[in-house]
């Protein structure tokens, strides 16, 4: 009976110390640290570029891109035909 104690105790010290050095290399392992480093990096080059494209404008107080400002004027200023579904209208 007391051996059977003894070996219960060992058991449960063993998983235990199992769960520890389980845990302990989850905490030290580094496996997604590279895809929020890269997201940051995304993040602050963008923002950097949009500074330095205000800036620009700001400075110059006109158009930098010709194209693209004409090319987002046409998509807001779109004249098409509105088709009516259904009906006779």
């Amino acid at each position: 009976m007391l051996q059977q104690v003894k070996n219960g105790i060992k058991n449960v010290s063993h998983k235990v110390n199992e769960l520890a050095v389980r845990s302990r290399c989850a905490f030290e392992s580094k496996k997604a640290e590279g895809y929020v480093d890269s997201g940051v990096k995304i993040l602050i080059a963008v923002v950097i570029g949009a500074l330095l494209l205000g800036g620009l404008y700001a400075l110059f107080n006109t158009d930098i891109m010709p194209t693209v400002t004409n090319r987002i004027r046409s998509l807001f200023n779109y004249n098409g035909i509105a088709y009516h579904v259904g009906g006779s209208n």
